[in-house]
């Protein structure tokens, strides 16, 4: 199988993650690493490695990934964290749900390979998320999924707006909304790579800003 699929990689002082993380990414998949404002040397270290670099100056983890779309020529594309918690070859399984077309949104369910990886602030502001969207609209993900694989096309004409951390939330909302079928695979949940810091689950504070978002994009 030819590359059809870019995988986007939003990062923002990923540079240490990165030099393990692009040198594993299987050869289907070509990496497009959307710097959004690091200052730690990201850009040089995905160049080095091969990866196609956009610049978003944009803070914001929508306005990144929006970058990453917009930049991305296959026909399909997946999303993924570039901090070193997920393994690429994970997004493979995913990919072969909407390629095959039996899924138009295929979802990285995390799942913690030990118990500090998450920490309980940041997996209650996902609990909640989830559950207040599966109740009210009937979405069938039970994660707000870092890791997704759908159509690039499709994606455009969904016309997610938010440009925060609320983007994820409005994603799941229009692909609901638009009868997208949904699948779910468990996805491994590393802790993050050495040098690095989350900016949601790595503070109570991240987290709180992050659950504002979340909360602005369902009210």
């Amino acid at each position: 199988m030819g590359l059809d699929c870019d995988l986007v990689l939003p990062c923002r002082d990923e540079a240490a993650a990165l030099e393990a993380l692009l040198p594993s990414v299987p050869a289907g998949l070509s990496v497009i690493v959307v710097d959004n404002g690091s200052v730690d040397g990201t850009a040089a270290v995905a160049r080095a490695l091969g990866a196609t670099v956009v610049a978003e100056a944009r803070p914001g983890y929508g306005a990144a990934v929006h970058a990453g779309l917009l930049a991305a020529t296959s026909e399909y594309v997946a999303f993924m964290d570039g901090d070193g918690s997920f393994d690429a070859r994970e997004v493979l399984p995913l990919l072969d749900e909407v390629r095959s077309g039996r899924a138009d949104l295929a979802l990285g369910r995390r799942r913690p390979v030990r118990r500090d990886v998450w920490p309980w602030h940041a997996r209650l502001g996902n609990n909640l998320v989830v559950w207040w969207l599966r109740r009210r609209i009937d979405m069938a993900a039970h994660d707000i999924a870092p890791m997704r694989v759908c159509r690039r096309e499709a994606l455009l004409d969904l016309d997610v707006q938010d440009r925060r951390f609320g983007y994820p939330v409005e994603l799941l909302q229009k692909a609901t909304a638009a009868s997208w079928r949904v699948v779910e695979h468990d996805v491994s949940y590393h802790p993050r790579a050495a040098g690095t810091r989350s900016k949601v689950s790595g503070s109570v504070r991240g987290t709180a800003r992050a659950a504002r978002d979340f909360w602005r994009v369902l009210a």
